[in-house]
């Protein structure tokens, strides 16, 4: 970033000390309208970090082809699953977007061509999360998909780009699952918390272990990890969003684990704090 970047986030964006980087396990989308001791997690967390300028979210819900920014003034809320009940689907989360952001999103992220986006809007990877840290939907929100050619590295590498939004009051949080199985779920403990298959225990423990000693690259290598592994991440949907807020964790910062429970069998709510 040349002092001509900088320049543009700061006129529109107050000079903060460092946010904190935050990956939320969302989980089911009821997690939405519950009340379980993970939605607590999360209004814990947003009372523990300063109230942010504006908000981007990389969503395990948005994986395409190419990356986008959404670049709206008012984002839709996406109702982007079925077979849920009404109240669910009544749930509403106005926050404003910010084309601005987008803007500078974008030229960040240069020489990647990321698009910008007036169709989709907030998915529940982003809402069902928000709406329990920022209750009143006033802070403006932009979502970054995930271009799902690419590698892990490549996702690892260009969030780094993103780190002086930190500076300017932005959260960038990453939702999705660290271990996250929904062909393999144990429906009878669908709502233990604690319940989970051996290959999803060991799963949460070793990559608990190599997210707190530091050591990325196995998870960034996570396919080269064993079976454990490949039936925790079936698909890396729900695993980029986590690799996004590694690439934005600096040496000296610390990384705490919370909502660190698995959950049906072979789902884990593991939520990460950085700085």
């Amino acid at each position: 970033m040349n002092l001509n970047d900088l320049s543009k986030i700061s006129d529109n964006f107050r000079t903060t000390e460092k946010m904190p980087v935050l990956f939320l396990g969302h989980g089911s989308p009821m997690n939405a309208i519950e009340e379980n001791v993970f939605v607590q997690g999360f209004r814990n967390i947003s009372k523990e970090i300063p109230k942010p300028n504006a908000i981007i979210c990389i969503s395990a819900h948005w994986f395409t082809k190419g990356t986008f920014v959404t670049a709206m003034d008012m984002p839709k809320t996406i109702h982007d699953f079925y077979g849920f009940p009404k109240e669910l689907f009544d749930v509403q989360y106005p926050a404003k977007g910010s084309p601005e952001l987008a803007k500078e999103t974008a030229e960040l992220l240069a020489p990647v061509l990321v698009e910008e986006d007036h169709n989709w809007g907030l998915d529940h990877g982003a809402w069902s999360v928000l709406r329990h840290l920022y209750p009143n939907a006033d802070i403006p929100v932009i979502q970054l998909s995930i271009d799902y050619t690419k590698p892990p590295q490549y996702h690892f590498d260009l969030a780094k780009k993103l780190s002086k939004l930190r500076e300017k009051g932005i959260l960038i949080i990453g939702s999705g699952n660290i271990v996250h199985n929904l062909r393999l779920i144990d429906w009878k403990n669908i709502d233990t918390v604690g319940a989970g298959w051996d290959w999803a225990i060991e799963a949460r423990e070793k990559t608990n272990n190599w997210l707190l000693d530091g050591d990325f690259q196995k998870l960034i290598d996570y396919q080269k990890q064993g079976s454990f592994l490949q039936q925790a991440v079936p698909t890396p949907d729900h695993f980029l969003p986590m690799i996004y807020n590694l690439g934005l964790k600096e040496k000296s910062e610390e990384l705490s684990l919370f909502n660190d429970s698995l959950i049906g069998g072979s789902l884990s709510m593991t939520s990460i704090r950085i700085g």
